[in-house]
């Protein structure tokens, strides 16, 4: 934590400037000293510290009156207040104007370096916290994008829920759809986290727990309900209070737990494991499924009241395949994002022949597989615009066979064209997988004779 970290020192005895000044450079911090006021404001912006030990009592300006300006100005730096007044009135003015501590004179060094130390760990949290908010909104946010029909539908059924403040809300699709991209959407607009501040946002994967941990996880438990019930817990539930709660793959719920789950849906209530307390809940639960619950309920596997309750209000994510023209969009998207990420700018996007075969593309992964490959291209190619050929043989085998020729289609050679060779040795390694590494079957997959098939082996070197 010290390292580069930087301290301003502002007081009038020389004596404890320089007793402060060699200490924390001692304990690794970077350390300007000042002793008079004049300018001192331009003097800290310029330095630009983590922290500055600013003593109230100054010949020249008093050091609330600093304090005032370091904050009114906008200099981003925490204040530690030095001050020979111990009386509360002090403190309490210098915690109105915005420091983030003070400290008694006379004061030890360790007390000093504890102070400091809080303030600085206090500080990379917020900064911590922060950061992730402000990622998680925009990455969130962004990737709900689309110009299509299908995304334009969806974006109003999530605001008209949000702005409704609908307690229960079912999202199903595919994997890779961005099931959870679409709740926290929700969960963004609902609780307007942008502007209003913060509102928990509590995300568990139902298929990726057994039922006995899952439970515990989302009810919580009192201190000795269970052997290793060491202290009292609070459930998800309780710390999603005043926000959301998304339980993803729901479908995998076992049926025990869906009981249980319906009781907080329909009563907003919980309880801990081994409690006696009702404990109330304010949360939105938001589910999401890749499975049909309505063969899931006629099959018995699911609880056919907990489905009607939870689908009241529900969104259906179509998969990737059903909105092709907002590919090259979301293509744009994370070529951008992935290029900020890496900090590598290399790739600017792709040929239109290239654009028209990640279109036609199936995409059985959806946009996850989608961004997957996008995050491959900006790691690994060193090249401007991405051409058909650094396309990998998986895509490219669809493309090929979607563009087989027939009657009104046939294969469409690029602008850019192709390595008619590197081709060729392709073909005949798919069809030796194919084949098993059967020749003959090998060699009536690519329609040509034995004899044919044996000179182009030897041809490329393949045995």
């Amino acid at each position: 934590m010290k390292g580069n970290k930087r301290i301003f020192i502002l007081d009038d005895d020389e004596l404890i400037l320089e007793t402060l000044s060699r200490f924390l450079k001692m304990e690794g911090y970077d350390i300007h000293a000042e002793s008079r006021t004049v300018d001192i404001a331009n003097k800290i912006t310029k330095y630009d510290p983590d922290i500055v030990l600013l003593d109230i009592s100054l010949p020249e300006l008093n050091g609330l009156d600093i304090l005032n300006e370091i904050k009114n100005k906008g200099i981003k730096t925490q204040v530690v207040m030095l001050t020979a007044d111990d009386t509360a009135d002090t403190a309490v003015r210098a915690m109105k104007l915005g420091a983030a501590d003070y400290v008694t004179k006379p004061f030890s060094t360790d007390e000093l370096k504890i102070v400091i130390k809080n303030v600085l760990e206090k500080e990379e949290l917020r900064e911590e916290v922060d950061y992730l908010r402000k990622t998680y909104s925009e990455i969130f946010e962004k990737d709900l994008i689309g110009e299509s029909r299908v995304i334009r539908e969806l974006k109003l059924k999530i605001e008209k829920m949000a702005k409704a403040r609908v307690s229960t809300i079912l999202i199903t699709g595919e994997s890779g759809t961005g099931k959870e991209i679409a709740a926290r959407h929700i969960h963004n607009l609902m609780f307007n986290t942008t502007t209003a501040g913060y509102a928990p946002f509590i995300s568990i994967n139902c298929a990726a727990m057994p039922e006995s941990l899952l439970e515990s996880e989302l009810f919580g438990y009192q201190k000795g309900s269970f052997t290793d019930a060491k202290t009292d817990k609070k459930g998800l539930f309780e710390l999603a209070e005043g926000g959301s709660i998304l339980l993803d793959e729901i479908g995998d719920m076992k049926p025990d737990l869906q009981s249980k789950l319906l009781r907080v849906v329909e009563e907003r209530k919980t309880r801990r494991i081994g409690g006696q307390r009702e404990i109330l809940i304010d949360a939105v639960v938001i589910t999401t499924t890749n499975k049909n619950l309505s063969e899931a309920v006629e099959k018995g596997e699911f609880r056919k009241d907990l489905f009607f309750r939870m689908s009241t209000f529900y969104i259906h994510i179509r998969p990737l395949r059903e909105r092709s023209e907002d590919i090259p969009l979301l293509v744009k998207h994370f070529l951008e994002y992935f290029a900020s990420k890496y900090n590598k700018r290399t790739t600017k996007g792709f040929s239109p022949e290239t654009e028209k075969i990640l279109v036609s593309y199936n995409w059985p992964g959806n946009v996850r597989e989608l961004k997957n490959l996008m995050e491959r291209f900006v790691v690994l190619e060193n090249i401007e615009m991405i051409q058909p050929e650094h396309l990998p043989n998986w895509l490219m085998n669809q493309s090929m066979s979607i563009n087989q020729p027939s009657d009104d289609k046939r294969f469409l050679l690029p602008d850019s064209g192709i390595s008619l060779k590197k081709m060729e040795k392709d073909l005949i390694l798919q069809a030796l997988e194919k084949a098993k590494h059967n020749k003959t079957r090998a060699a009536m997959l690519l329609n040509i004779s034995y004899d044919a098939l044996r000179y182009q082996l030897k041809k490329f070197g393949l045995k």
